[in-house]
């Protein structure tokens, strides 16, 4: 076998969980949802005139269309990639019924699941119609170019909930069609498997394992560290390496290099918190954050910014001058060392390269973003489906490795309920972690039902919570603490997202 073909070969398949029973919406309301995703990414056909399952072109304009997409696809691509593309509708697609199910019924909020079967239902009577659409017919019986109209309107209605579907709507189905489709990635220029680049070998991992049992399982040790990202990581090395007795416990599981790039469809859950994104109460910010063994740093860009010095300041200025102090910098330079953080092997993809030059062209500042490979050349535009190259150097590859060399313990698939704390002289002490332990299934994934479950009491002389902005606040207020500053000052650095 060629080293090309060992290169080509598809990363090993992680099943899914089960999906959820019963169903999430009544069948009328899965019409009038998927006729809703059919207009947010319409079929594309030829015809002079309006229809109802398809968005109509002349035949000038489609083949115009269809010529411009084949001149940026790639050499191999199929001749018909792009129409069986443009053919395409999330309606058609079973898999973007199952993603939905999944999202609606384990992911998203109760309550807005409930007001979007309510206008679900609505728009399926003549008096709901009329009242949300300006139309009395169903809005699954209209055509697609008037559908398009009425969701345009409701992004400006007097109505909030329009306003929240109009708003909702089109990047949940947009998201979940990127991840059901099976003619987009052809047309992107994304196989299955990476063309850059060759396959890795992870770390080996040795997970704590607990019989079946009633019985709570009390385990003792030195430090226990609630999250493996990129914080407990760090802290997990230095903690370990300096003699103490570590236990670094994680709710996510890991999966190895050869299970990895994962497909957009199985990172979302596997992965990624949540289904793959997690949404402020008033949908205005959307977050992404890590679930799985590593945290974030599994599933991010690489890059690797060391903090301003502007925020370092702000920071001191609130009374914590180590942040300005050249201790601190040593610590970050320290930690870019070990991960081989810098620019110099940066290989731009067009994309990247045009954002490069036309901000030259306007005389903005444009820099290159240092990036965690390790001092090599990594080029795959798969880091955030896990890097089966093992090479980005997040805490899988680096910092949890070193810890277990050093004596350091693991254990996935545990759920930190609350931290126990214990009084001493009058003041509150941190004595363990409790929580649920689940185990894998009998084949060594997550799919399967039959899988064990422990309570789990983890008694520690130091109890460190790492377990991401979203989490760590929550696990602080489940264990009774009252601070007001816990969950507050949260700076987002925003990013945006082209939807066409």
């Amino acid at each position: 076998m060629s080293s090309t073909e060992l290169n080509l070969i598809a990363p090993l398949e992680s099943p899914l969980p089960p999906v959820p029973e019963g169903d999430v919406l009544t069948d009328s309301q899965w019409t009038t949802f998927l006729a809703i995703a059919d207009t947010i990414i319409p079929a594309i056909q030829v015809s002079s005139s309006h229809s109802r399952d398809s968005l109509s072109f002349q035949a000038s304009e489609y083949a115009h269309a269809v010529d411009k997409i084949r001149h940026s696809l790639p050499a191999d691509a199929a001749q018909d990639a792009v129409q069986r593309y443009l053919a395409e509708k999330p309606s058609a697609l079973p898999a973007f019924r199952e993603l939905i199910q999944r999202q609606f019924g384990h992911y998203a909020k109760k309550d807005a699941v409930k007001g979007i079967r309510v206008i679900l239902s609505a728009l399926d009577t003549r008096p709901g119609c009329l009242l949300l659409t300006g139309y009395t017919t169903s809005f699954h019986l209209q055509p697609v170019h008037i559908r398009q109209e009425i969701l345009q309107r409701w992004s400006q209605s007097y109505l909030p909930p329009l306003r929240q579907m109009a708003k909702v709507l089109p990047p949940l189905c947009i998201s979940t069609y990127v991840k059901a489709s099976a003619t987009i990635n052809p047309v992107l220029g994304f196989p299955r498997a990476p063309v850059h680049g060759k396959p890795g070998k992870g770390f080996d991992y040795d997970f704590l394992q607990l019989p079946p049992g009633d019985d709570q399982e009390i385990i003792e040790t030195d430090v226990v560290i609630v999250g493996s990202g990129c914080g407990g990581g760090v802290c997990a090395k230095n903690l370990a390496e300096a003699g103490h007795r570590l236990l670094v416990t994680d709710r996510g599981y890991h999966f190895s290099a050869k299970h990895l790039p994962m497909t957009t469809a199985d990172a979302a859950i596997h992965l990624f918190h949540n289904g793959g994104v997690d949404v402020s109460d008033d949908n205005s910010v959307s977050f992404i954050a890590g679930q799985s063994w590593g945290g974030g740093g599994t599933i991010n860009w690489s890059a690797s910014l060391q903090t301003q010095a502007f925020v370092r300041q702000e920071w001191a200025d609130e009374g914590l001058p180590f942040f300005t102090s050249s201790e601190y910098q040593n610590c970050l330079d320290r930690v870019c060392q070990r991960m081989g953080v810098s620019t110099k092997h940066i290989q731009h993809n067009d994309h990247n390269r045009l954002i490069l030059d036309g901000a030259r062209k306007l005389g903005y500042s444009a820099k290159e973003v240092p990036q965690n490979t390790g001092g090599n050349k990594h080029y795959c535009g798969y880091c955030t489906l896990g890097c089966g190259a093992a090479e980005k150097q997040g805490p899988v590859v680096s910092w949890l490795p070193d810890a277990a060399n050093a004596g350091a313990e693991f254990m996935e698939g545990f759920q930190a309920d609350k931290i126990v704390f214990d009084t001493s002289r009058g003041n509150k002490i941190a004595i363990g972690v409790e929580g649920t332990w689940t185990s894998r299934d009998e084949m060594g994934g997550v799919s399967g039902t039959n899988r064990t479950k422990r309570e789990v009491f983890i008694r520690a002389k130091r109890v460190i919570v790492s377990c991401g902005t979203l989490h760590s606040p929550l696990l602080l207020l489940r264990s009774g603490l009252t601070n007001p500053q816990i969950g507050r000052n949260l700076h987002c650095h925003p990013g945006k997202t082209p939807l066409v």
